[in-house]
């Protein structure tokens, strides 16, 4: 049996006249009256391409219906997103802060000055062979030319430099 054209249009009809029935239904459903006006947004639309082939008893609950399975997908598709996507706060909290805490920047700030005070009892080409090596990275050839001493002595002087170091910053534990 061919419907007529007032059932589509009868359709559109229930849905003007009953939009904001079908918004509270959905929303108790659904549990978000945003989602319930998307689901209801696409309802439209669906209903506008719907072709009418047979009488359509209960307008009104097909509508509902149509709608209900629209935010049942919506509803599916956020969960779906929301399990692939890390929320702000999980980003902050899996940030690590790069600067140093109050308590690590005062127990370097001790260490330092414990390690200045041990490097200024250092004779002095031992100290100068340590700071060549750490920190302008020279060689023992290098420092050996710069000091005017043999491979060895360096190796002697950066001996001595290291044990002083350890021992007076174990004596300060």
């Amino acid at each position: 049996m061919a419907a007529s054209r007032d059932d589509g249009y009868d359709l559109t009809s229930v849905y003007l006249d009953q939009w904001c029935y079908f918004r509270s239904i959905l929303t108790r459903r659904v549990g978000s009256r945003e989602l319930a006006e998307d689901a209801l947004q696409e309802t439209w639309m669906r209903l506008s391409t719907v072709e009418v082939r047979e009488p359509i008893r209960d307008r009104q609950a097909l509508i509902l219906r149509i709608a209900a399975n629209i935010a049942t997908d919506l509803i599916r598709r956020e969960r779906r997103h929301s399990s692939r996507c890390i929320s702000d706060e999980a980003v902050l909290l899996a940030v690590e802060d790069e600067q140093p805490s109050p308590e690590r920047t005062t127990i370097d700030r001790d260490q330092l000055r414990r390690l200045v005070l041990a490097l200024s009892e250092l004779p002095l080409k031992a100290l100068h062979a340590l700071l060549m090596s750490r920190c302008d990275g020279l060689t023992h050839r290098e420092i050996a030319r710069k000091l005017a001493v043999s491979e060895s002595m360096v190796a002697k002087y950066l001996a001595q430099a290291m044990r002083h170091c350890r021992d007076y910053l174990r004596a300060c534990e």
